[in-house]
């Protein structure tokens, strides 16, 4: 029974690696700051992905990429992981993971509007409702009816939405989401029938490329250093880089190679729900009902979107 569904259960894992590698990856921020934590883990990504193409393909580096795949991939590594990632891993420091990857839901419809606009890809009815209900999730979860003291109690108008969580934190993770589905245009053009893991190679060198110059513009030497010394902080950082990046990654292609790749991106969209318990177990988070009827909307939203 398990042969029968081996990519469904690799879809599965990734979900959970995933969300392994966020909580990781907010502790961390929180202790060092977000930009310490993207290079470091960039960098540790890149040793493990090194590794994994020196045993799979004989290349430690993707030297036998096209000048155009090098390009369109670097690209994809600038908005992915350098834009898209400093936005995502800075809203972990102002509303927790648990609020920025069921943002982050919003990924893959970005990702299929971008298609759309810049490819010509078509896009159904059963995705634009798929699309209204991630949004009607995002909804519930971040936004609640207000009231304001000073006007008339009798005003039946008087009640007004308002956020749960900051805005700067909304805005960042939507950044991220906005930033991740770029990225994942950018692979799909540079990419081709070349090999997903050195593909990923080549966003994460440019992506540690990125990270360096921001490093020497802003002058932030001091603070990776510190990060670097943080015995704790480096635990974490590596938990995640080896969870996400790494098996992730690897898990994420086995389920496509396994099932098909709506099924398998359908399964692999319950992050936003399986993080609930870690992060009220774990770091003490509030949550209430409406907040896991709101991620449940949004997961449903996501899989209507692929299946």
């Amino acid at each position: 029974m398990f042969s029968n569904h081996i990519g469904e259960y690799a879809a599965l894992l990734t979900a959970v690696f995933w969300t392994v590698t966020a909580l990781a990856f907010e502790s961390a921020s929180k202790k060092v700051g977000s930009l310490s934590v993207n290079l470091i883990r960039l960098c540790l990504a890149f040793v493990f992905l090194s590794i994994y193409s020196w045993i799979s393909r004989g290349l430690i580096l993707p030297l036998d990429a096209t000048n155009y795949q090098w390009v369109w991939l670097s690209l994809s590594g600038l908005v992915g992981f350098v834009l898209g990632d400093l936005f995502l891993f800075k809203s972990y420091e102002v509303v927790s993971a648990r609020i920025s990857m069921l943002i982050m839901a919003l990924a893959p419809p970005i990702a299929a509007l971008i298609s759309w606009i810049a490819l010509g890809e078509q896009l159904n009815a059963k995705q634009g409702i798929g699309m209204l209900l991630t949004f009607a999730g995002i909804a519930l979860v971040i936004l609640k009816r207000g009231f304001n003291p000073e006007e008339e109690i009798s005003d039946t108008n008087n009640k007004k939405f308002k956020l749960n969580y900051p805005i700067s934190g909304l805005l960042l993770a939507f950044g991220g989401a906005v930033g991740q589905a770029g990225g994942l245009v950018l692979s799909k053009i540079g990419m081709q029938n070349y090999d997903v893991i050195a593909a990923v190679q080549i966003r994460v060198i440019t992506g540690i490329v990125g990270f360096v110059v921001m490093f020497f513009f802003l002058n932030r030497w001091k603070a990776l250093l510190a990060a670097i010394k943080d015995s704790k902080a480096i635990t974490k950082i590596s938990i995640g880089a080896f969870f996400g990046p790494f098996l992730g990654v690897s898990f994420s292609l086995l389920s496509i190679k396994y099932t098909s790749t709506g099924v398998a991106s359908a399964i692999m969209s319950i992050v936003p729900v399986i993080i609930i318990a870690p992060a009220v177990l774990i770091f003490k988070e509030k949550f209430n009902s409406k907040e896991l009827i709101g991620a449940l909307i949004t997961v449903g939203g996501v899989m209507l979107f692929f299946l």
